[in-house]
């Protein structure tokens, strides 16, 4: 691997860069036909009465095959993970691995309600949608075209995903992203703020989490 990009991952966050570096080696074992879409997706008849469990994680690693498609969702995941990361959640690893790990469950609790084989996409919009909620007012040049504020961002870039792929179903998987990523926002940002009792499991990680990242 070339001095230049090697540097470039280390300064990735970890939890981000875990997830970028397992997208791009699933991505690349199907391009390479070591593996296939098939073995890769979600159904809870796959998953645990046929007794695949893998399924359950590599839904959320495989993005597609390389294509414009590809392109788009794993930058803009990488970016807006990373920033939120960096910002909201640093030195608070557990933290933020609770939140993808609780958006996941949901994730796999709504897919067959979705339809939604692959939920990488999905989970890349709770980052993003985090991350517009924090920044209300930053303003986003999309491709240099127009400029909005950080909250439309979500939307815009469903909107994008739409015309990319010319048809709805291919935004519905990242608009089921943006509503978890909602409920993700309310439980930490909201709930905690407004409601008596303060912080709970749902959004602070347990003490286990925690240890495990050497947070304890």
């Amino acid at each position: 691997m070339p001095v230049g990009i090697e540097a470039w991952i280390v300064q990735i966050p970890p939890i981000t860069r875990g997830w970028l570096v397992l997208s791009v080696l699933t991505s690349l074992a199907v391009q390479c036909q070591l593996v296939t879409p098939l073995q890769l997706y979600f159904s809870f008849k796959s998953a645990f009465i046929n007794v695949q469990p893998w399924r359950a994680l590599t839904t959320f690693f495989y993005f597609g095959t390389l294509s414009l498609d590809f392109i788009f969702h794993m930058f803009f995941f990488m970016r807006y993970s990373r920033m939120l990361e960096e910002s909201s959640f640093a030195n608070r690893k557990a933290d933020y691995f609770w939140l993808l790990f609780l958006s996941s469950l949901m994730l796999l609790a709504l897919s067959p309600l979705f339809n939604l084989p692959f939920l990488s996409s999905p989970l890349a919009f709770v980052p993003i949608y985090l991350w517009s909620r924090r920044h209300p007012s930053t303003p986003i040049s999309l491709f240099g075209l127009i400029t909005i504020t950080a909250p439309y961002l979500p939307l815009a870039l469903v909107g994008f995903s739409w015309l990319l792929n010319g048809t709805w179903r291919a935004a519905a998987g990242d608009l089921v992203g943006c509503a978890v990523g909602h409920i993700g926002w309310f439980v930490r940002d909201v709930w905690t703020r407004e409601m008596i009792g303060g912080p709970t499991v749902l959004s602070e990680p347990p003490q286990r989490v925690k240890r495990l990242f050497g947070e304890d």
